[in-house]
C-alpha cells in the first residue's frame, strides 16, 4: 500500500492535492440551478454613478465605457436569464502570483459551459501579445482546481501602452476571433484591463478580477479586499506566530521581520491582528503622524529595555515592506539625494562610494546631513547608488529590518548599557504568494471567475468582478473600472490609474490595534494561530481586519 502512495507522490499527486481537488467549494446560491449546477445570472444596474469625479480627462478617455455603464455598479439577478452562447473568451494572469487564480479559471470554464470556448493566455500580457494562446479543456479546470500558484498559465509584468501593442491585442484578438477577455491582476492589470476595454469596444469585452496579496485593491463595501491577501497573511501569520513561540522558548531573541506590502500596510496589519506581536509598525499611521526615523527607533529602544526590565529579553518586531517610503524625513533626503544625484550625475562617475558618501554629506543641510552621517555606512552607500531610468533608488531594496535592528540596537546602548538585545531578521514575501488557497480564497476566487463568465454572457465590458457580503451569503456585483479611475502624477507625468487603497488610520481594523498594541508590548499577549485550514472550526475564518472595516458581527464567512 505504501509502495502506490509513493508512486502517486512521485508523479506529483501528493496525498494533499489529491484531497484538496475534492474539497467541496462553497458558492453563492444565486449561481445554482435547479439542480444544484453553476450557472450564469444576468446583471441589473443600480444606485448612482460610482464616482462623481469622471469627468475631463477620465470622461474623455473612457467615453465608450462611460455612455455604456453610465458608471453605475451591477448587481446580479436571477431572472430573465438569456445567456449568449458560441463565445470564444480568453483568460490570463497579469502580475505576481496569489493564491487561488486557478479557481477563476476554473469558475470560468464552469459557467461558461459547453456552448463556449475558454482559452488560456500562457505568460501573462506578453504571451497575449505573441498569441499563445491554447483551449482549456474541462480536465483542466478539474486538474487545477483549488490549487495554488499560477503555473498553469503563467503570469508576467509587461504593461501594454503603446499604440502598437494596442493594434496587436485587436490583432490578435481578430486572428483567434476573441469575443471577450479576462484580466486577472492587480490595480495596474485592472487600469489596463480598461484601456483595453475602451480600445477593444465593442468588438471584444474585456473584464477585470481583482488579484493582489498586498490587499490594496478595494472598493470600500463592493469589494472587501482582493484575491490572495486571506491565504497570504495566513500563511505569514503562522510562520510569524511560529517565531513568537520561540522567542519565551530561547528566551533571547528580538525577531524583527518585513512582511510583503510595499505601497500598503495590510498584511502587516492583518498578521499584527492575527498574532499580536510586541511591536507592529503602520506605513501609513508614520507618515500621517509625521514620525521621524529617530523617534521610531528611540521608541523600539525603549520597548526592548522596558521588557528587559521583567526579564522579557525577546520579542518580534512586524515591519511592512514599504516602511522607508513613509517616513517624512527619511523620504525628504531620498528626494534630496535623488536631485543631487541628477545635478552631478557625471561627476559622481568617478568616484568610489566613500567619496561619494564625503560628498553627499557636504552638499547637504545641516537636518539631512545629520541624518545621513546616523545611518549605518552599509545604507548610505546604498542612498547613493545609481538611480533607475526615472530617476529614482530601488528602495524595496533597502533591508529596512537590518538598518531598525543596527539603529535600534546603538540606541539601546545609549539608554541602557548592558542591556541584552540579540537580533535575527527575516522577510517574508514569496513564502505568501503561491500557497494553495484558503477555503475562503478558494471560495472566493471560484465565484469571481462565476461572475466573471456571467458578465460575458450578459454581454457587459469594462467591468470588475466582485463579491461583497461575505458573511451573509455573498452579493454578486460588477463594478465599473471608470468609477475606480484616477488621475494620479506619476513619474512627473499625469496617468489614469486605479488609486491603491492604504490602511486608514481612522479604519476599525487600525483602531483594534492602536488600542492594544501597549498591552501587546508589555507582556508576552502573542498568539500563533498554526497553519491555514481547509476543514473544521477555522476553516471559514475571514482576515480579521476585513471582518472589522465590513462591520461584521462574525469571523466567518459564509457562501
Amino acid at each position: 500500500m505504501l509502495t502506490v502512495d509513493l508512486k502517486k507522490m512521485e508523479q506529483g499527486n501528493s496525498i494533499f492535492e489529491r484531497e484538496v481537488r475534492k474539497l467541496e467549494t462553497p458558492v453563492c446560491q444565486l449561481f445554482l440551478d435547479e439542480q444544484g449546477r453553476a450557472a450564469p445570472v444576468a446583471f441589473n444596474p443600480e444606485g448612482k454613478p460610482l464616482n462623481a469625479r469622471v469627468a475631463g480627462p477620465v470622461a474623455a478617455e473612457f467615453s465608450h465605457l462611460v455612455k455604456a455603464s453610465g458608471n453605475r455598479l451591477l448587481t446580479a439577478k436571477r431572472k430573465n436569464l438569456s445567456p449568449a452562447t458560441g463565445r470564444r473568451v480568453a483568460v490570463l494572469f497579469s502580475g505576481g502570483p496569489a493564491a487561488g487564480g486557478h479557481n477563476v479559471v476554473a469558475g470560468l470554464k464552469a459557467v461558461l459551459g459547453g456552448q463556449n470556448i475558454l482559452l488560456g493566455v500562457r505568460g501573462g500580457p506578453q504571451g497575449l501579445l505573441a498569441g499563445n494562446l491554447f483551449t482549456i479543456a474541462d480536465k483542466d479546470a478539474r486538474r487545477i482546481l483549488n490549487t495554488g500558484g499560477f503555473d498553469f498559465l503563467g503570469s508576467d509584468r509587461t504593461k501594454i501602452k503603446t499604440p502598437e501593442q494596442f493594434a496587436q491585442v485587436k490583432k490578435i484578438c481578430d486572428k483567434n476571433k476573441l469575443n471577450a477577455l479576462v484580466i486577472i491582476g492587480g490595480d495596474d492589470s485592472n487600469t489596463n484591463a480598461a484601456l483595453l476595454a475602451e480600445y477593444l469596444y465593442p468588438e471584444v469585452q474585456v473584464i477585470g478580477v481583482p488579484k493582489t496579496i498586498d490587499g490594496d485593491l478595494q472598493a470600500g463595501k463592493f469589494l472587501p479586499i482582493s484575491f490572495g491577501f486571506d491565504t497570504a497573511t495566513k500563511i505569514y501569520a503562522e510562520l510569524v506566530g511560529n517565531i513568537l513561540q520561540d522567542t519565551p522558548s530561547s528566551r533571547k531573541y528580538w525577531h524583527f521581520i518585513k512582511l510583503m506590502g510595499r505601497a500598503a500596510s495590510h498584511v502587516a496589519l492583518e498578521v499584527a491582528l492575527q498574532t499580536r506581536p510586541a511591536v507592529a509598525l503602520i506605513s501609513e499611521e508614520i507618515a500621517a503622524k509625521k514620525i521621524p526615523l529617530r523617534k521610531i527607533v528611540d521608541s523600539l529602544a525603549r520597548t526592548v529595555i522596558q521588557r528587559a526590565k521583567k526579564g522579557l529579553r525577546h520579542g518580534v518586531v512586524v515591519i511592512p515592506e514599504g516602511l522607508i517610503e513613509f517616513i517624512p524625513d527619511l523620504t525628504d533626503l531620498l528626494k534630496t539625494l535623488n536631485d543631487l544625484l541628477a545635478r552631478h550625475v557625471s561627476s559622481l562617475k568617478s568616484l568610489t562610494l566613500a567619496k561619494r558618501r564625503e560628498f553627499a554629506a557636504k552638499e547637504l543641510q545641516s537636518g539631512q546631513a545629520a541624518l545621513f552621517k546616523s545611518l549605518p555606512d552599509y545604507l548610505q552607500e546604498m542612498l547613493l547608488l545609481d538611480r533607475d531610468s526615472h530617476g529614482n533608488l530601488q528602495v524595496s531594496q533597502i533591508p529596512t529590518e537590518k538598518l531598525l535592528i543596527d539603529m535600534t540596537a546603538a540606541r539601546v546602548k545609549q539608554l541602557s548599557p548592558g542591556t541584552p538585545f540579540s537580533t535575527n531578521s527575516h522577510f517574508f514575501g514569496y513564502e505568501g504568494r503561491c500557497g494553495a488557497p484558503s477555503l475562503f480564497d478558494a471560495a472566493f476566487t471560484f465565484n469571481l471567475g462565476l461572475t466573471a463568465g456571467s458578465l460575458i454572457l450578459d454581454k457587459r465590458t469594462g467591468y470588475m468582478a466582485a463579491l461583497s457580503d461575505l458573511n451573509k451569503g455573498g452579493r454578486v456585483l460588477a463594478i465599473p473600472l471608470t468609477g475606480l479611475i484616477n488621475v494620479e502624477k506619476r513619474h512627473g507625468q499625469d496617468e489614469m490609474v486605479i488609486a491603491k487603497a492604504l490602511v486608514k488610520t481612522n479604519s476599525p481594523a487600525f483602531k483594534f490595534l492602536a488600542a492594544r498594541r501597549r498591552a501587546w508590548s508589555a507582556a508576552d499577549l502573542f498568539a500563533s494561530p498554526g497553519p491555514r485550514q481547509l476543514w473544521g472550526p477555522a476553516a471559514r475564518q475571514l482576515p480579521i481586519s476585513v471582518a472589522l472595516n465590513q462591520g461584521y458581527a462574525s469571523l466567518n464567512f459564509k457562501l
